[in-house]
């Protein structure tokens, strides 16, 4: 799995939260509902079909 880059895939904000970019969150695939700030996704998009898959599907090796 391929390390996150700062400004491309996240940046910090003001208190140091980690966000991720609306590019990066295209590049996921999917919406995973817990209000990301850059979410390009719209409201209505559905879920995966289980926690399994988000889990899965969630790079999340960031130092």
């Amino acid at each position: 799995m391929a390390r996150l880059k700062e400004g491309q895939d996240y940046y910090r904000d003001q208190n140091g939260l980690l966000v991720f970019t609306a590019d990066y969150l295209r590049r996921r695939g999917f919406c995973c509902h817990c209000g990301c700030r850059n979410c390009p996704y719209p409201e209505t998009e559905a879920l995966p079909t289980s926690a399994t898959a988000v889990a899965a599907d969630s790079p999340v090796s960031v130092k």
